[in-house]
């Protein structure tokens, strides 16, 4: 076996500063391990007691008898490391090293981490800041979390990995309250070694794990990630990720818990996006998905029917529902024919969705076959029972209806709890319907199965371009015609325009561009032309040379600058503006594209998509970043809207992406706004564009 294969499945363990007293940190992973039935050698490490629990305790990592597989290492950050060197020194496989004080605490917890690190050698760590693992598939307890003092723990096919020990132990103990079965739970925190990316990858090829949870700070090694997350995903196994750090005070949080890289929140939804991890909104969400995706079931629609004997939560689910994009059709002519044959009583309402009948004395022959004319119509994707106080009260009768039919379709069956039933919420968790007690959390778990079975992996990427000449470029910050010659050529079309300098080679511009142009102060100090006064639109040959001079006074009069040169350009009219820029991140490179133009800081509809580890955007998806904009009917059509050229749009955002991976570090900034998308059949032109060149 491997070293992450011994630390999950190991067939001894030492604990090193192991404590007497099974109510302290240092008591507890002894006391667990024998609590939970670990089968293997425990070798207790304490110099001061010669036994604890009735084992023998060693002195020291010399003395032990035989090599571990795993050493928990429960001393404080000043001594950590000498226990590793010497458990690296007899061949230890891991160590799990609980103490904090190490780079989330400044300069000199960075170095008492790096000399972890260097007294580790080839030995693996998981830690430091670790609360340590749980293998609930085999019964394995290396930790010293005190949500492990319950007796036992669902068991299932859920695997969890978090930057967080405090959160591991949350949700260890919100699963088992819920009926949630977990199968691993791993904290990796600091992660000088061992990563989430290394706990996905193995989790990957895990038979009892079918659904893959993760919480996180940072992502340290992007690629790492990708190759891990993807190796899930063809493995068929879903990720689900709660990301924290959203706001400012939570990524400086994140930051000084663990030291996590902070890359910009919107480029994790890039990254998730290309690489199939679906992200939990709430903390919540993070057991809600992975529960209902847990089933095995495929969501192949967003049509659901909503079966329920209390009308008021039936419109909460409903509501919630149609809120995240679902569709609640009432039943089609045969279904509605096979419900009324129910005889289901005077109150029932089967002509319309959420789908209301009498459970009068919760009958569960009424109830299965009102099941399954649901799960046989063609109409729904999706079956929601919503269990009222009569459902409560005989429990077992209602999770033993819903649980016969489950075996006839494989569509998702899911429930909501309206009154406060835990436990029966967990009973029908643990007959394979998950179990919600809010109506939002069923539309999440919903929402996850969905994007699960709608997500495709990355298409075959076309190759970069090759041969685009940029040797003769300048470093720094080109001005506005320099960057569109840049855009050029990789295949941005841009919009014809004249440089110029005086009030006569303007109109003479004018003439050859207009009858209308657009006039605009040439800098690569000025970014923002508009603020300043640097923009004029709508000119005739006629007016133009008097409107240059006094453009020239006024950007000198704002900005200090005194302009030397201008940019004489054609009027594009009947167009949607858009803006096309590029993004760097640790994280690795997006192509973002959004609404454009004066409005586009103001109404910040953009949408990001990271390139590929090579090469530049496929057009479908170059596609699909145009489609979730929200402002994407503009494009299509809307109100009678003439189409834009779309096929045009999506070749101008595969060229970007092309110069963006072609360039790569040399590129520091690149930004078209506005992009101008005409009507279908006249292409796009870039109208105007920033970039920043490294040396």
């Amino acid at each position: 076996m491997d070293a992450i294969s011994r630390l999950l499945r190991p067939r001894s363990v030492a604990v090193i500063g192991a404590s007497t007293d099974a109510g302290k940190t240092a008591g507890r992973p002894v006391a667990y391990l024998r609590k939970h039935g670990f089968g293997g050698d425990i070798y207790p490490v304490n110099p001061r007691v010669d036994a604890i629990d009735g084992l023998r305790c060693y002195p020291n990592v010399a003395s032990l008898p035989a090599v571990p597989d795993v050493a928990i290492v429960l001393l404080g950050a000043e001594r950590a490391h000498i226990a590793v060197r010497e458990l690296a020194a007899r061949g230890t496989a891991a160590a799990i090293v609980l103490a904090s004080g190490y780079s989330e605490t400044g300069e000199a917890g960075a170095r008492r981490q790096a000399q972890l690190i260097e007294a580790a050698g080839g030995m693996r760590i998981l830690g430091p800041n670790t609360i340590g693992l749980v293998n609930l598939t085999d019964g394995i307890v290396l930790s010293a979390s005190g949500a492990l003092e319950m007796d036992r723990f669902p068991v299932g096919n859920i695997g969890v990995v978090s930057q967080s020990g405090g959160i591991l132990g949350a949700l260890l103990s919100r699963a088992a309250a819920r009926g949630i079965g977990l199968s691993k739970l791993v904290s990796t925190s600091n992660e000088v070694d061992l990563d989430l990316s290394d706990f996905i990858d193995r989790l990957a090829d895990d038979p009892a794990t079918r659904v893959i949870a993760l919480y996180v700070e940072g992502v340290r090694n992007p690629e790492k990630f990708r190759a891990a997350a993807l190796k899930a995903a063809r493995n068929g196994k879903p990720v689900v990720a709660f990301k924290v750090g959203r706001s400012e005070a939570g990524a400086k949080a994140a930051v000084s818990h663990t030291g996590a890289l902070a890359g910009a929140d919107r480029m994790y939804d890039a990254l998730f996006q290309q690489v199939g991890v679906i992200r939990a909104q709430t903390f919540a969400d993070l057991l809600d998905i992975p529960a209902a995706l847990a089933t095995g079931r495929v969501l192949r629609g967003n049509r659901v029917a909503i079966l329920t004997s209390t009308g008021g939560a039936g419109t909460l689910v409903s509501d919630s529902l149609g809120v995240s994009g679902f569709e609640t059709p009432p039943p089609d002519a045969p279904t509605a024919a096979r419900l009324r044959a129910l005889r289901t009583g005077d109150h029932a309402a089967l002509d319309r969705n959420p789908i209301d009948v009498t459970l009068a004395g919760l009958q569960p022959e009424l109830l299965r076959g009102a099941i399954q004319a649901l799960l046989d119509s063609p109409g729904y994707d999706a079956l929601v029972i919503i269990v009222g106080s009569s459902g409560v009260a005989m429990p077992e009768l209602m999770a033993g209806a819903i649980a016969d039919c489950l075996h006839t379709s494989d569509k998702p069956v899911v429930a909501y709890i309206s009154p406060h039933a835990p436990e029966a919420a967990a009973l029908l968790t643990q007959r394979g319907v998950p179990a919600f007690a809010a109506a939002e959390s069923v539309a999440a778990a919903l929402d996850g199965m969905l994007r699960a079975a709608r997500w495709n992996a990355p298409t075959a990427v076309p190759a970069s371009r090759a041969g685009v000449d940029i040797t003769d470029l300048p470093a720094g910050s080109l001005d506005e015609a320099q960057a569109k010659q840049l855009f050029a050529r990789f295949g941005v079309p841009c919009v014809r325009e004249i440089v110029v300098a005086t009030p006569e080679e303007a109109q003479r511009a004018a003439r050859e561009l207009g009858p209308r142009v657009v006039l605009k102060v040439l800098s690569g100090e000025i970014t923002h032309k508009s603020d300043v006064g640097g923009v004029a639109v709508n000119l005739t040959p006629e007016d133009i040379g008097t409107r240059l001079s006094a453009m020239a006074t006024e950007v000198k009069a704002r900005t200090g600058v005194s302009p030397q040169r201008f940019l004489v350009q054609e009027m594009v009219a009947g167009g949607t503006e858009l803006i096309l820029g590029m993004h760097r991140d640790p994280l690795g490179t997006a192509i973002l594209l959004g609404m454009g133009g004066v409005t586009a800081e103001l109404l910040k509809d953009t949408t990001m998509c990271l390139l590929p580890p090579q090469g530049g955007l496929a057009r479908e998806d170059a596609l699909a970043l145009a489609r979730r904009l929200k402002t994407w009917p503009l494009l299509d059509g809307f109100r009678g809207r003439p189409q834009a050229d779309v096929e045009a749009l999506v070749s101008a955002i595969v060229a970007f992406s092309q110069m963006a991976s072609q360039m790569g570090e040399r590129l520091v900034e690149a930004e078209i706004n506005p992009l101008f998308v005409l009507p279908a059949g006249r292409g796009v032109r870039a109208a105007d564009g920033v970039a920043v060149l490294r040396a």
